[in-house]
């Protein structure tokens, strides 16, 4: 499993299918590996930044950079324990977790008013200006009964996200 041109056995597919807590079936993950290989074009078992960068939709991602802290250099085992948490049968606790994670990008634990901002900016670009931003932003918290001086841990973003029916889901093509 540590190269891309090795072949997956059932033993290494049982590991990674407890690894990601059961979030792909072992037929996704054998796809996965698939994936994973075309990906690693060196052969050298990892996926670089400019190996993810070559698949067009996660080019395109306002967020791709910040993702690339997550991502570069994943092994396989790594790389679906990434996906997972866009997988259907991922809980909720594994989705708010993962998105905590691009929102915390030093990766202190905490969010500040000014990393979500980051982020913000980000995802809208000129679309709406700072000074909307700042304020969609601080009614959001203030509805849920945080300030712009609050700094946010993981429980508190689950209290936030955790009841918006959130939807995180990529199908993964299985042959």
């Amino acid at each position: 499993m540590g190269n891309s041109s090795s072949m997956l056995t059932q033993y290494d597919i049982e590991e990674v299918h407890e690894h990601c807590n059961n979030t792909f079936s072992q037929q996704e993950i054998v796809s996965l590996y698939q994936r994973f290989c075309q990906l690693d074009r060196t052969g050298g078992g990892f996926i670089t930044a400019d190996e993810f960068m070559s698949v067009p939709e996660f080019a395109v991602n306002p967020l791709s950079k910040r993702l690339l802290r997550m991502l570069d250099g994943l092994n396989f085992k790594e790389f679906v324990a990434f996906l997972s948490a866009f997988s259907s049968r991922a809980s909720l606790q594994q989705k708010v977790d993962f998105i905590f994670k691009v929102y915390d990008y030093d990766g202190n634990g905490k969010v500040s008013f000014n990393k979500i901002l980051d982020i913000l900016r980000d995802l809208t670009g000129q679309f709406i200006s700072e000074p909307q931003r700042e304020k969609v932003l601080t009614q959001v918290l203030e509805e849920a009964g945080y300030t712009k001086d609050s700094v946010l841990v993981p429980a508190d973003f689950m209290k936030i996200i955790g009841s918006s029916g959130l939807k995180m889901e990529v199908e993964v093509p299985v042959d």
